[in-house]
């Protein structure tokens, strides 16, 4: 549950979301709540979602003749062997780290513990470690010179009647657990450690005792799921398999359900209300636009800009997403849209997810209408409008003139940001709001720029991230679906390479050969960097990769500004080369694209900041470093910013991670196909839900933790022709425990927008 969210007591009608949104500090303290924090677990509700990653029997503590190398475990055993090393002694100086080593055996296999540190830490530990002590040990099993180990393990030694006489008292919590039928290994952060997370959890347990369920029993029936409360203690304090799993059930039918509930009631909105018909009118703006094109649309805009036409004609708001490849016209069908609705008297207002992006697209839809954009200026063409550009970086002076342009109706399309949901932004008459990026924002941001407009605005939401169906389905319900398949003419074909910085180190300095030698046929280049300095904190990509098989053997990522003085002081010394990044302050980001796109800059070196939006077509040719750090999705948005003109593009991809990995695997699905919609699928296939829609690049918890959407297909429609039922028969959702679950998913979604902005 966001942070937001758990101060608002008093927006439940049940006491069960009430006591659910009570924040961790309240029952645990607030030192055991701060450590809680690095995993977002802030709230009674985000602990009880915080769910085991495995759970083990008691049988399985103590065998420690079945380990295998990279797994968690817990095992009890008795030290048989205990060794110093590298201790400082008289007349005897090491430069080597102290060491204790331990080997513990339960009769049938043996484990080494290995501990380094200051002296008297190992003193401490050896202490404890005698031989014949009996103790529970927990970490990650290791391999060193074909010996399994365990390196800093958690451990507590304890006497024949199970009392604790040993070990960290953080650990202590280590002997209950060891005594329940099955033991749950937590996911766990920094000092938290997974003994603290279960007696933490059994606290919160004992605080919802008598918790009622939010469901009627007749939804539990037809869904045939356990109540809420038997399921956070089947989880948390589990008896047997069976159990843990009905526990499973009962979340990922809640988190399907609250879902499909909240779009179910979006859809119910939006239908009962009435909206401005804005059909297209003849012998205006939109026609002479269309007049003007130097290019025939293809089929799919055509077919796409009629069903956007025929909705923006009726008289109850259109919800429409518009999805596409890359590079496949989406804007130019929104823009169309755009003028529609300023021929009918209306305005369209454009959200970006980034400035470089909303300028990007101030700058794209002004050079396409040309003096169509010449709204109040001498000398512009008949039927004209003006287009403004309000972001939060602007100065008083031009944020005032942009918003007096909005507010007079002057500006028929008005592009922004987040900027646009403030407080001092008004329409004359908002028509349309087009939402671009819609995986960057919280879906709250629809209805907040919605709210400015005096009925309810028709609403086409954009996303150049292809989304499979179910999924489209499931996070996006209560939107119709359009899509553009097919590429316009004369774009030419990129290749993609997957460069082996381990295997290869020479193949970088070719990568750079071919940048030079791209450049000197008169074509330009993107270096893409995965953070902006070598001390920037590591991003949610990094960490996502970095839990991957072999990623802890990578050197730290290339930084922009590490790269641009390597690349400028060498390799690249002869060419006009620049930086752009996200901390750069907003005018100095505009001059770097500005020359980059005008051709006076040769190659830009640049965070994930060009991902979308940019358009320059005579760029041919980039350099991913540490590919390995990024989605699937993200790398397949950077490469459709070449090859967007008519010169052949070739996208090279370097990194260290070998191909058996998750990592190589996305590179070479990368590598195989430029076709959006496959990768989809594969990225689907490897991710969490909510991270394919952009979770994680903000470094938020998706809200979709055990939901799946390829597996669980069958909870997925199950959840939705229930919730259509709940609506059906309860269109005001007058049930409060119905209505506590729609305003928990508003919530968080707006919730994650607030962090995030």
């Amino acid at each position: 549950m966001s942070e937001s969210v758990s101060p608002a007591a008093g927006l439940w009608r049940t006491d069960t979301y009430r006591r659910l949104a009570t924040r961790l500090d309240a029952l645990l303290g607030g030192r055991t709540a701060k450590q809680f924090e690095s995993l977002k677990v802030r709230t009674v509700d985000d602990l009880m979602h915080h769910l085991p990653r495995r759970y083990f029997s008691a049988t399985e503590l103590s065998d420690l003749s079945a380990l295998e190398p990279e797994q968690e475990v817990a095992v009890v055993a008795k030290v048989v062997d205990c060794h110093a090393y590298n201790l400082p002694s008289t007349g005897y100086r090491t430069t080597k780290k102290p060491r204790l080593e331990a080997v513990i055996t339960d009769g049938r296999g043996s484990l080494t513990l290995t501990f380094f540190g200051a002296p008297r830490f190992i003193t401490y530990w050896q202490k404890d470690l005698q031989p014949g002590a009996r103790g529970i040990f927990a970490g990650k099993v290791k391999e060193f010179n074909n010996r399994l180990q365990l390196a800093h393990p958690d451990f507590v030694i304890v006497d024949e009647e199970g009392r604790v006489v040993g070990g960290a008292q953080r650990n202590a919590d280590m002997v209950t657990a060891a005594q329940s039928p099955l033991v749950g290994l937590y996911p766990m952060s920094g000092k938290l450690r997974t003994w603290t997370i279960a007696a933490c959890a059994g606290l919160v347990l004992e605080h919802l005792d008598g918790l009622s369920d939010p469901l009627p029993d007749w939804l539990r029936d037809e869904a045939e799921v356990v109540d809420l409360l038997t399921a956070f203690r089947a989880l948390h304090q589990p008896a047997d398999r069976a159990g843990i799993e009905a526990g499973r059930e009962r979340l990922r039918f809640d988190e399907a359900f609250a879902l499909q509930l909240t779009m179910a009631r979006r859809r119910a909105d939006a239908a009962a209300h009435g909206a401005v018909p804005r059909p297209p009118r003849a012998g205006r703006l939109l026609e002479a636009f269309d007049a003007r094109l130097p290019f025939t649309l293809t089929d799919g805009q055509v077919e796409v800009g009629e069903e956007i036409m025929a909705e923006l004609a009726l008289e109850h708001p259109m919800q429409r997403l518009l999805q596409g490849e890359v590079g496949s016209g989406k804007t130019l069908v929104a823009l169309r849209a755009m003028l529609a609705v300023v021929d009918a008297g209306g305005q369209a207002a454009l959200l970006a997810p980034t400035e470089v992006l909303a300028a990007q697209h101030h700058q794209t839809i002004t050079r396409m209408l040309g003096d169509l954009a010449g709204g109040g200026m001498l000398g512009a063409a008949e039927h004209a409008t003006a287009v403004t550009l309000i972001t939060g970086s602007q100065n008083a002076a031009a944020r005032r003139s942009a918003t007096l342009l909005a507010a007079s109706g002057e500006a028929g399309i008005v592009v922004g940001t987040h900027a646009l949901l403030g407080a001092g932004v008004q329409f004359a008459d908002l028509g349309l709001v087009v939402v671009d990026e819609q995986h960057r924002f919280g879906v709250e941001q629809r209805a907040a720029l919605s709210a400015k407009a005096a009925g309810r605005p028709h609403v086409l939401v954009m996303t150049a991230t292809p989304i499979p169906r179910s999924v489209a389905m499931t996070v996006f319900g209560d939107l119709e679906v359009s899509t553009l398949r097919e590429v316009p003419a004369g774009r030419a074909d990129v290749s993609t390479v997957v460069v082996d910085t381990r295997r290869q180190p020479s193949w970088v300095d070719r990568a750079w050969q071919r940048v030079t030698e791209e450049v000197a046929a008169g074509r330009q280049a993107y270096v893409v960097c995965a953070r902006i300095s070598a001390t920037a904190p590591i991003k949610a990509d990094d960490l996502e990769v970095l839990s991957e098989e072999g990623a802890e053997e990578l050197p730290p990522a290339a930084a922009v500004e590490d790269l641009y003085a390597e690349l400028t002081a060498g390799p690249l010394a002869a060419l006009r080369v620049e930086m752009l990044h996200g901390q750069l302050a907003a005018e100095d980001k505009d001059a770097v694209m500005r020359r980059f796109a005008a051709g006076e800059t040769d190659v830009l070196v640049a965070t994930t900041v060009i991902e979308v939006g940019v358009d320059v077509p005579n760029a041919s040719v980039m350099v991913v470093c540490d590919a390995d750090r990024f989605g699937i999705s993200q790398l397949h948005q950077l490469r459709g910013r070449i090859g967007r003109g008519g010169h052949p593009g070739i996208c090279l991809l370097l990194s260290g991670m070998p191909t058996d990995t998750l990592a190589g695997q996305r590179l070479t699905a990368v590598a195989s196909t430029r076709d959006g919609f496959a990768l989809a699928d594969v990225d689907l296939e490897q991710r969490r839900e909510g991270d394919v829609l952009g979770a994680s690049q903000s470094g938020h918890r998706s809200s979709l933790r055990l939901l799946r959407v390829l597996d669980d297909a069958e909870v997925i429609t199950i959840a939705r022709d229930l919730a259509e039922r709940c609506v059906t028969e309860d269109p005001e959702l007058a049930d409060p425990g119905l209505a506590d679950m729609v305003t928990y998913m508003e919530l968080q979604a707006a919730g994650d927008w607030l962090e995030r902005s």
